[in-house]
C-alpha cells in the first residue's frame, strides 16, 4: 500500500476553488458517497477524506496487486478543533480554514473521476455543539456529506489501515493513533492472512482517550514547555489509559511491539534520520528503539519554540503541538513498555480505502478466501 505526508510528489498543488454546486456524490447509509451510477469496478477510482480536529487529509487510489495504487493525495494543517475544548464550539477562522482545504480535496476527487468516496469527520465534529452546522454548510457549498464516525470506527479503521506493518514474527502489536483531540490505543494480535488483499486486523481491544495534541497543549501550553510542564502532561495521559491497561496488560514484551501512526511518531521518525526535509518513502515502516525515542524526546524539550519550527520535520504549524504529542506517546510507551516501535505513515485514510475496496471485491474476492 502506499500513503503520504503532503502532496505526492509530481503531483499539481495548486488551489482551485470550488463552486457552490451539488457533487456527484449522494449520502449513502454507510455514510460512503458514489456518483450516479453503480461503478465498473474493473476501473474503479476510490477517495478516502479524514478531517480531524487538526488535519485535512485525502487520498484518491485505484486497486493494484494486492494492494491499491495512490493517484493523488492532500493534507492540510487546518486546527479545526481550535479552540473546542475550551468553548465547545468550532471557530468562524477554523471553519473558513476546513472549508478551503475541503474544497481543494472535491476538485481534485472530481479531476481524478472518483466513482466511491468515504468522508470522514472525528473529535472536533464529534464535540462541538455547532458540528452538525457545520457538516450542513459543507454539504451545501461542496456537496460533500461528511460521515462523524464514532471512536470504535476510528479505532478499527486505523487498525485496518497499519496492520500490514505488523512484525511477521510477532505475537501481536500495541497501536496507537495520537490525534488532534482524541487518541486511540488498539491490542492486536497477529494479523489474519488472505490469499489476495492486505492482511485482516485480528483486534484483542481498544481505548479511544478523550485527549489529543490539540487539547492537551490547550490546557497545558505548547509553545514553552519546561520538564515539569511535560510531566505533568504525560501524568494526566497516563491516569487516561489505567482502565485499559489493567484490562489489555502484557506481562510478557519480548513478543510484541508498538506500532505508532500520526504526525507526532512521523515527527519523532523524521528528527531520528536527520532528515533534511520529510520524506515518507524512509519514515513508513521505519523502526526505532527505546533509546532512540528518548533521544529525540531529549533533544526536543531542550529546543526552544522556535529552534522547533525552524526544523525541516516539524515546521510552524506543529511547533506547539509536537511535545504535546510526545508526552501522550511516553504515557504510552510507560504503560506498555516495549523495546521497540515501528513507525506507520498511514492509517485512517488507508483504513477506509482497504474497506472499501474489499466490499467490492477488488482482490478477486479475497474475504471468502481467508486463511
Amino acid at each position: 500500500m502506499s500513503g503520504e505526508a503532503g502532496d505526492v510528489p509530481g503531483l499539481d498543488p495548486a488551489i482551485n476553488r470550488v463552486p457552490p454546486e451539488r457533487s456527484r456524490w449522494g449520502r449513502r447509509s454507510s455514510g460512503e458517497q458514489r456518483n450516479g451510477s453503480e461503478h465498473d469496478r474493473g476501473g474503479s477510482t476510490y477517495a478516502a477524506l479524514d478531517l480531524g480536529t487538526n488535519n485535512c487529509r485525502l487520498l484518491v487510489a485505484r486497486p493494484a496487486g494486492d494492494g491499491f495504487r495512490v493517484v493523488d493525495a492532500f493534507s492540510r494543517i487546518v486546527r479545526l478543533g481550535e479552540g473546542v475544548s475550551l468553548t465547545g464550539r468550532l471557530s468562524d477562522k477554523a471553519i473558513d480554514r476546513a472549508m478551503e482545504a475541503l474544497a481543494i480535496c472535491r476538485t481534485k476527487m472530481k479531476n481524478r473521476g472518483v466513482t466511491r468516496a468515504r468522508l470522514i469527520a472525528t473529535e472536533a465534529c464529534r464535540a462541538a455543539e455547532n458540528g452538525a452546522a457545520f457538516r450542513d454548510r459543507v454539504a451545501d457549498e461542496l456537496g460533500l456529506m461528511l460521515e462523524v464516525i464514532d471512536r470504535e470506527t476510528e479505532a478499527c479503521l486505523a487498525a485496518t489501515g497499519c496492520t500490514p506493518l505488523i512484525d511477521p514474527q510477532a505475537e501481536g502489536a500495541v497501536l496507537f493513533d495520537i490525534g488532534g483531540g482524541s487518541s486511540e490505543l488498539v491490542r492486536l494480535e497477529q494479523s489474519q492472512r488472505t490469499r489476495r488483499g492486505p492482511p485482516l486486523p485480528q483486534i484483542r481491544g481498544w481505548v479511544s482517550l478523550p485527549t489529543g495534541v490539540v487539547t492537551l497543549a490547550e490546557r497545558h501550553g505548547g509553545i514553552r514547555v519546561t520538564r515539569e510542564s511535560y510531566e505533568r502532561m504525560v501524568q494526566e495521559v497516563f491516569g487516561l489509559i489505567g482502565p485499559f491497561l489493567a484490562e489489555h496488560g502484557i506481562s510478557n514484551l519480548r513478543g510484541i511491539h508498538m506500532l505508532g501512526t500520526s504526525g507526532t511518531v512521523t515527527t519523532i521518525a523524521g528528527v531520528h534520520l536527520n532528515l533534511p526535509r520529510y520524506d515518507r518513502n524512509r519514515v513508513d515502516g521505519c523502526w526505532m528503539n527505546a533509546q532512540e525515542v528518548n533521544a529525540v524526546v531529549d533533544r526536543l524539550l531542550d529546543m526552544s519554540y522556535d529552534e522547533r519550527a525552524a526544523s525541516p520535520c516539524i515546521g510552524a504549524e506543529r511547533a506547539d503541538l509536537v511535545l504535546a504529542g510526545c508526552a501522550i506517546l511516553e504515557a504510552i510507551r510507560r504503560a506498555f513498555p516495549c523495546q521497540r516501535l515501528r513507525v506507520a505513515d498511514r492509517g485512517l485514510r488507508e483504513g477506509m480505502l482497504v474497506q472499501m475496496m474489499r466490499d467490492d471485491g477488488a482482490w478477486g474476492g479475497e474475504q471468502a478466501a481467508a486463511l
